[in-house]
């Protein structure tokens, strides 16, 4: 079936709906394509059993690894991407993750922009996001314009307390930046929101946020179940000249005079090298041999602080992060990275980690008295750890690196928590499994050689082809991904806009 648009958008993630809200007063035709459906309400939305021990929301898709082991990635395909299950934290990058700067074990490039280029387009992604947060508690904090409009999330009185113990074991916590509506979110069940998908209108996602916004104009059309095969080009092969979908087993054709693929790191680098062709022969935007590679997964480690003489009496948990060693390492000197407060977890929660035969009755008595935290550190990019396609199957070959960093990370976190009077400290590190923020598939750059997309997200190759998610960052940092891609989407709506 034949359709025709002005502007195509592969994606209704952060990315893709941003990038939707920026446009959308344009009166252009904008239609988005989703491949999953709208999140429906359920007695599992706030399930931690059905949730976190019975997989209920998880895709059953399968990537392979380069090993040809096969993997469930821990991708979500609904209206909102990945957003409707994230933690809500909405950090900007740090100044320095712009600059080229060296590590314990590499060096990371930096951007072909600086933190100053993108600060106005942070500063509308978090009025957009109506993020949450306070200005100058943090010392790592990049200079700003203007404050957050809304006041950070509160502490409840077991984080009140923790606050204090890490702040006497001489760290500095400060409030997460949150995307989060408290009192919506608990009036639906009082329970936290990292990991928990949302139905509601508590978590200001993708969906929630700039879907709507950009779904309130008449010109903008969201179709759903849109699973998308490839993308077309005219005979040079510099333009794009459709988008080809299926759904309910129906192939469609959808024309326009702009495309913008924001899939998600993964699919987006999918897409391209599966809409090779005879003028582009190992995919689109692919002419600098980048497209797929460069692949980073943050290096991730959940602890455990436990104090059997204290109970943990929070809800939701996730106010609070210290980056006392984000910037600098006071025993090493390099970077380490930042550490979070998970969301509570429960005992429910707790056993889906422990293995299958321990006793509900332990776990609960374990979680009574833990408080769980994440801990993130910078995945280099390397050109070697990359995504490609196996007959049609996505095969991940990820090369971890800068697994020193954070290896020194975890100990200085333990370090904290024993001081700050937390006798048991218990840590997990995630595998390839866990979608720790993917990125870096399509970077940003100025050179066309080395790079997919220019700063302004606009592909090398093709001129009416723009990449608007994570797939275009060139480095990972060390903090969550999510207001620098809608802030990047910001800046790209800005360039089309004024093509159009």
């Amino acid at each position: 079936m034949q359709q025709a648009a002005d502007i195509v958008i592969i994606g209704s993630g952060v990315g893709g709906s941003t990038l939707a809200h920026a446009l959308a007063d344009t009166g252009k035709r904008i239609v988005i394509l989703e491949r999953g459906e709208h999140l429906q309400d359920a007695p599992q939305a706030r399930d931690d059993v059905a949730i976190f021990q019975q997989g209920f929301y998880k895709s059953s898709e399968e990537w392979e690894g380069s090993d040809g082991s096969r993997f469930l990635p821990g991708n979500y395909y609904y209206v909102g991407g990945n957003s409707k299950f994230f933690g809500a934290v909405m950090y900007r990058y740090r100044a320095e993750d712009f600059e080229p700067r060296p590590h314990l074990e590499g060096q990371s490039p930096g951007w072909p922009i600086a933190y100053a280029d993108l600060e106005p387009w942070y500063d509308r992604a978090e009025a957009l996001f109506q993020v949450r947060g306070d200005v100058g508690k943090d010392a790592t904090e990049p200079p700003r314009s203007a404050p957050y409009r809304h006041a950070a999330v509160p502490d409840e009185p077991a984080i009140a307390a923790v606050r204090e113990r890490l702040q006497a074991a001489g760290v500095h916590p400060a409030p997460l930046p949150l995307a989060i509506d408290l009192q919506t979110w608990l009036d639906r069940a009082p329970t936290g929101w990292d990991a928990f998908p949302n139905t509601g209108l508590g978590k200001i996602d993708a969906e929630v946020g700039p879907l709507a916004s950009a779904l309130a104009h008449p010109n903008v059309t969201l179709i759903t179940g849109a699973n998308v095969d490839r993308l077309l080009t005219d005979a040079s092969g510099k333009t794009v000249t459709a988008a080809v979908f299926f759904k309910d087993g129906v192939q469609h054709r959808l024309q326009a005079s702009t495309f913008a693929v924001a899939a998600g790191a993964v699919q987006s680098a999918a897409l391209l090298l599966r809409s090779a062709n005879a003028v582009q022969p190992t995919g689109l935007a692919n002419s600098s041999d980048q497209v797929g590679r460069n692949f980073m997964n943050h290096n991730t480690t959940a602890l455990l602080a436990i104090d059997p003489r204290s109970v943990n009496t929070a809800v939701y948990q996730k106010t609070l992060a210290f980056n006392d060693f984000y910037n600098h390492d006071p025993e090493t000197g390099y970077p380490l990275g930042n550490v979070q407060l998970l969301g509570h977890i429960t005992g429910n929660i707790l056993k889906a980690y422990l293995p299958r035969m321990t006793p509900t009755f332990l776990s609960n008595k374990i979680a009574r008295h833990a408080y769980g935290w994440f801990l993130t550190s910078e995945d280099l990019p390397n050109p070697d750890s990359r995504v490609t396609l196996r007959h049609g199957q996505i095969v991940m070959h990820w090369v971890r690196s800068n697994m020193k960093a954070h290896q020194e990370l975890i100990k200085r976190s333990r370090a904290v928590m024993r001081k700050a009077g937390f006798p048991i400290v218990l840590t997990h590190t995630f595998g390839r499994k866990t979608t720790s923020h993917q990125c870096g598939t399509a970077k940003l750059g100025t050179d066309p050689r080395t790079s997919v997309v220019s700063p302004d997200c606009r592909s090398h190759d093709l001129a009416n082809l723009y990449i608007t998610d994570a797939s275009v960052l060139p480095t990972s940092a060390a903090v969550n991904p999510a207001l620098t891609i809608a802030a990047l989407a910001l800046k790209a709506g800005a360039a089309i806009r004024a093509e159009l």
